[in-house]
């Protein structure tokens, strides 16, 4: 089980709803590689007593992850980091580009993010881990 994970999870008082906070950090996890396919999340009773929130404020956060593919919720095993999906065809990795794109410049403009200063970001980011 990755309790690595309760150590880095941080909430701020920044406007941002709680489950966002954490979606996104896990999210960051699993793409700096911290999480891997298989591994075991904390359970959602051990993130809540972590950090001091509600239980649902946590289930809402698994519940997001499982819905976009990057946990598996196993009933009665625990939360386990997803397999990467199988390669999809053009026409979907576009839309589910488009769709991802839309989601990301929302939360920037909720935080006050420019978007092309993070579009500037994000290409950086992407240039490191080739």
């Amino acid at each position: 089980m990755h309790t690595d994970l309760l150590k880095t999870l941080r909430l701020e008082s920044s406007g941002v709803p709680i489950y966002v906070q954490l979606r996104e950090q896990i999210l960051r996890q699993l793409g700096a590689g911290v999480l891997t396919a298989g591994d075991q999340m904390p359970t959602m009773r051990e993130v809540a007593v972590a950090l001091k929130i509600d239980l649902n404020t946590v289930r809402h956060t698994y519940d997001e992850l499982e819905r976009i593919g990057a946990i598996t919720l196993v009933r009665g095993r625990g939360s386990f980091v997803a397999k990467p999906p199988p390669a999809m065809g053009a026409r979907a990795q576009q839309a589910q580009t488009d769709g991802l794109a839309k989601q990301v410049l929302a939360t920037a403009a909720t935080m006050g993010i420019d978007p092309l200063a993070l579009a500037d970001r994000i290409k950086a980011l992407a240039k490191q881990k080739e």
